[in-house]
């Protein structure tokens, strides 16, 4: 039951309106002046406040400056007799909600204004009860979102500290990578390590989706192949020279398969014996090929195969080639498609094979050929990695 206090000064006028409310089913408190009135309105629990604007002592303007000063959300109805029409526009300018003329010859009038003030008022509490929901659920959001931020640096710190370092070998091969996220984690992965002092191993993976479910699947890779290196003794002599590449390829579809990460990957994976200049290398699903430049020409290795993590029981066939004294391999993750001009995609393979053509000579002058530090925002992780000899 809404409580409403009638502020007025003739008994018969305030005892008729509470009256007719009490019967309409409101509960009414009266008040002869404005002091009696501001005092019950002082102790709670008051809907609303219908006061005459003339009253001796304290008028009904005082008493809505008053009213306002202890609330802001209190509809207050005013009641004014003909003549005091300037009073009026000053209660309307202190946020009265309504006023009406003395006498009040249909109540219904001042029912359906007691109404439609109420109803306001449960709109402003609503309105009030929603931004306090929604400024507390964007707290909560900005709270989650910092937390995020750090989980993401962290990730990022992780992800970085398994890349390897640039590395040189005594029979003059370098490799170098770059990797460029399109998130603040990347999906993209590179590895390389010279094992034995003589095997030259190296893969490039492209982890299906972005952020941080496709690294912690980078992170995940790293482990397992690094295991197979230390436990295995994956390309450790020549017989894994040989057939690794399949072997670790067949590994990582059969553990992926296993624990069901939702994610594939595709892959170039290599292995040069740095002694013989001899390389096998596995293509599966990558896109685009690798591609070799020596004696001022560029082309595309040839290869094909299934991506890893798809299908069960996968082989892929394992190429040879043998490395000139001088050359340059430079493979890439297929988001370097996505700054090239547009096109489609035999004209980008032109285009990239063109660059590199000319600028194929170490990691920095790849970079610099695809402007990859001057693109702030790319719609794929781009990952680099390139081994020379000779340059």
């Amino acid at each position: 039951m809404r409580k409403l206090l009638i502020i007025d000064d003739e008994k018969p006028v305030r005892q008729s309106i509470a009256t007719f409310l009490e019967d309409s089913g409101y509960s009414v408190v009266e008040a002869e002046n404005g002091p009696h009135g501001l005092s019950r309105f002082g102790k709670g629990d008051i809907d609303l406040v219908i006061t005459d604007l003339r009253m001796p002592g304290m008028d009904g303007v005082s008493v809505l400056r008053n009213l306002r000063e202890s609330s802001t959300d209190t509809p207050v109805i005013v009641i004014s007799g003909a003549g005091v029409m300037s009073d009026v526009v000053t209660a309307l300018r202190l946020g009265a909600s309504d006023y009406l003329i003395k006498p009040i010859v249909d109540m219904e009038v001042l029912e359906h204004s007691i109404e439609k003030a109420l109803e306001r008022k449960d709109l402003v509490a609503q309105n009030k009860k929603y931004r306090d929901k929604l400024e507390s659920a964007n707290k909560g959001l900005r709270e989650n979102l910092r937390v995020l931020e750090r989980d993401q640096v962290a990730g990022r710190q992780v992800q970085r500290r398994l890349l390897p370092h640039p590395q040189t070998t005594a029979e003059g091969y370098s490799v170098a990578h770059h990797i460029a996220p399109s998130l603040y984690l990347s999906g993209d992965f590179v590895d390389y390590a010279h094992i034995s002092k003589r095997y030259l191993a190296f893969y490039l993976a492209d982890v299906s989706g972005h952020g941080a479910s496709s690294a912690f699947v980078t992170i995940w890779l790293k482990h397992l192949v690094s295991r197979m290196v230390r436990e295995e003794g994956l390309f450790a002599d020549h017989e894994s020279f040989e057939h690794g590449t399949n072997n670790m390829l067949e590994y990582v579809n059969h553990e992926l398969n296993e624990i069901s990460l939702n994610h594939h990957l595709t892959f170039f994976v290599g292995v040069i014996d740095t002694h013989t200049h001899d390389m096998r290398y596995v293509v599966a699903g990558h896109l685009p090929m690798p591609i070799l430049v020596k004696d001022g020409k560029a082309e595309y290795l040839s290869g094909q195969g299934k991506p890893v993590g798809i299908f069960k029981d996968v082989s892929w066939q394992v190429h040879s080639m043998q490395l000139p004294e001088q050359f340059s391999l430079v493979c890439f993750s297929d988001g370097v498609l996505e700054i090239l001009p547009d096109g489609a995609l035999q004209k980008k393979e032109a285009h990239l094979l063109e660059l590199m053509t000319q600028k194929a000579q170490n990691l920095e002058t790849v970079c610099d050929a695809l402007a990859i530090k001057d693109v702030s925002e790319t719609p794929d992780d781009i990952a680099i990695l390139t081994i020379t000899r000779g340059f």
